[in-house]
């Protein structure tokens, strides 16, 4: 429940229903008002905000300009994962209480994409349960805010029974429009796929996040549920540890194959995608040989979309030009409960990696072991998918591509590959101004990345709900269920 602590997607949704952020998404991902009424850029390096007057927080409190200057430098902290974001915007000076400002050290052209990640929490209430910094989550730690909360959102925090339930009321006192009509959440983690599927159709529980793919024709001829659908703005793609000298967890020794681009290539040449999109993933996956979460953050540059075609002799003759003509073995660290066929996937490469004598041992983990092993590096061969409400190739650039940084560069990129050739043009991209001069940039950082193979795309997601009749929801390419916009039909 810590909202600065970890960024993952089903988390931040969950969290999203108590903490608000100065600004919010519309049902289009478009970016609206939300803590804040109004905001301007004063210069190329400043900008300010206007609080909304008499917001309060859960325990009553008023909502400040100083909690939002210490929910930022909070985040600052290196054991969040938004810190990378929370860096890029400067330093938060308080006006008034309800005017602040940020003064950014250079110019950051999607200021206002990297405010909309930053949850803001009551600096009173974070001083008395003596949480002033982020629980480290990749170490297990535990704090007042793991189970506790006290946002200024539509909902409460009610209980958190984690791996049980956890629960929320209605916020009476909200400043917001309720669009919808749900006074309370129940959310229930079911980790059996046929068990969530029978709770919805019984009606046991009203709507389901993530059904399994293969249960999706089922769904549809299923009297009194429905399947709400939509292709979501985040990418699947595997991550290779190309820092170690040795491979830490495979067979061989004092060497690391994932080092050589042509092993890279070889791997990534072995994935017969079509099939995987077909028979795996029934037809709601979208194939892709680039590496944003949406085609927009690449300009829908043909060239940065296109992959690598499927061809195993070819695979088979990198392998043996690298010095692995018989293969080697190694372990990818998946979740299964994180996304559409996560698990699924990782036994369906270890297959096809077979074909070219890669034997992969699949180590699949629930979310809260598999995100901490990665954040310590304890991997050689992963899956990871990345998106969000973002469509601007930065958010992935900085975050999951770059050489691994002070300021939270390369906080995602497990594989801790470094390429100074990319990490040059994706840093000017940051600061660059000039939008036909950052575009450019970006281009060749993609292109750059793409030619090394850092990392093998697979497909984008698309995105299944499923409900019972009487529940409307809004579908989200973020993947984001906003519950004040619910209906619950009688």
């Amino acid at each position: 429940m810590d909202p600065q602590s970890q960024n993952e997607g089903l988390t931040n949704a969950m969290n999203g229903q108590v903490y608000e952020r100065l600004t919010s998404n519309d049902r289009k991902l478009g970016l609206v008002p939300s803590l804040a009424t109004e905001w301007s850029q004063t210069g190329p390096t400043t900008w300010r905000f206007k609080l909304r007057p008499g917001v309060k927080f859960h325990d009553g409190s008023p909502l400040t300009a100083d909690d939002v200057v210490f929910s930022v430098n909070r985040s600052k902290d290196p054991v969040s994962t938004f810190s990378v974001y929370a860096n890029a915007l400067g330093r938060p000076v308080a006006i008034d209480p309800l005017t602040v400002e940020f003064q950014l050290p250079q110019v950051n052209p999607i200021f206002l994409q990297h405010i909309n990640s930053i949850f803001i929490m009551s600096r009173p209430w974070a001083e008395k349960h003596r949480v002033l910094r982020p629980l480290d989550f990749k170490n297990k730690e535990e704090s007042h805010a793991s189970f506790n909360a006290n946002g200024t959102g539509p909902y409460t925090l009610v209980q958190r029974q984690p791996g049980i339930r956890t629960t929320y009321k209605r916020n009476p006192a909200w400043w917001g429009r309720f669009d919808g009509n749900v006074q309370e959440i129940v959310y229930t983690p079911i980790g059996n796929d046929a068990t969530r599927l029978a709770a919805l159709v019984s009606g046991e529980i009203d709507f389901v996040l993530d059904p399994a793919p293969r249960d999706i024709p089922r769904l549809r001829n299923t009297a009194g549920v429905k399947v709400i659908e939509g292709p979501e703005n985040r990418l699947l793609f595997i991550g290779m540890d190309q820092q170690r000298d040795d491979l830490l967890h495979g067979s061989v020794k004092n060497r690391n194959p994932f080092k050589d681009v042509r092993v890279r290539r070889a791997m990534y040449q072995a994935i017969d995608i079509e099939t995987m999109r077909t028979k795996l993933m029934n037809g709601m996956a979208v194939p892709t040989g680039g590496h944003t979460p949406s085609p927009v953050g690449a300009y829908n540059d043909p060239e940065l979309e296109k992959r690598l075609p499927f061809d195993l002799a070819q695979s088979r003759r990198l392998l043996a030009e690298a010095g692995y003509p018989d293969g080697f073995e190694v372990t990818i660290d998946c979740p299964n409960n994180r996304y559409v066929n996560d698990e699924e996937i990782c036994i369906a490469l270890a297959a096809m990696w077979a074909q070219i004598k890669i034997k992969v041992k699949v180590n699949a983990m629930p979310r809260a072991i598999w995100f901490p092993k990665l954040e310590k590096w304890d991997t050689s061969l992963y899956l990871l998918g990345w998106g969000g409400s973002v469509i601007d190739a930065e958010t992935t650039l900085t975050p999951v591509m770059r050489n691994p940084g002070p300021k939270g560069e390369g906080l995602y990129n497990y594989g801790r590959s470094r390429n100074d050739k990319f990490d040059a043009l994706a840093a000017q991209s940051t600061v660059e101004a000039d939008p036909k001069k950052r575009e450019a940039l970006i281009k060749a950082a993609l292109a750059e990345w793409k030619e090394q193979v850092h990392t093998i795309p697979l497909h984008r997601q698309v995105i299944p709900w499923a409900a019972r009749n009487n529940v409307q929801v809004v579908h989200r390419a973020d993947n984001w269920l906003e519950v004040p916009w619910i209906t619950i039909d009688r």
